[in-house]
């Protein structure tokens, strides 16, 4: 079997061009690095120069612009987006609808509510209860 693209003209028409991820069968930029225990949803898009480390999951419809960094083990929930060059820590879940924008930070473990929204450049901190969960915090 071999590997099939897709190719897509962005807004400043360049030729974009996506492979389908090994874990999912998302849709990852060619300069995207993604890890082959990552899921990408079939309907998820990583795009060029982002990164998704070991064992996240990015979901149905979600986004991660590029140069953004997934960590590992995080979520990016259903129809979320990650903003470019944003960051978000390792076991950090990105609820359903929500948006992490561009160059923000989510702390390690924190938890980014449904239809939330991380201003720009912001930072999102984990709260007591999401560290107690993670077994962090007393």
């Amino acid at each position: 079997m071999g590997i099939s693209y897709v190719e897509f003209e962005d807004e400043a028409g360049i030729l974009r061009r996506y492979r389908k991820h090994v874990n999912g069968r998302g849709l990852v930029a060619t300069t995207a690095k993604v890890d082959a225990t990552a899921f990408v949803d079939p309907t998820a898009y990583v795009d060029p120069g982002a990164e998704v480390q070991r064992g996240a999951t990015i979901s149905h419809g979600a986004w991660v612009e590029a140069d953004a960094i997934i960590a590992e083990k995080a979520t990016v929930g259903v129809n979320a987006r990650v903003g470019r060059g944003a960051v978000v820590g390792r076991f950090a879940v990105i609820g359903p609808y929500a948006a992490v924008g561009a160059g923000a930070r989510v702390q390690n473990g924190a938890r980014v509510p449904r239809e939330a929204h991380v201003v720009e450049g912001g930072e999102h901190r984990a709260s007591g209860d999401d560290l107690r969960r993670l077994g962090l915090a007393a």
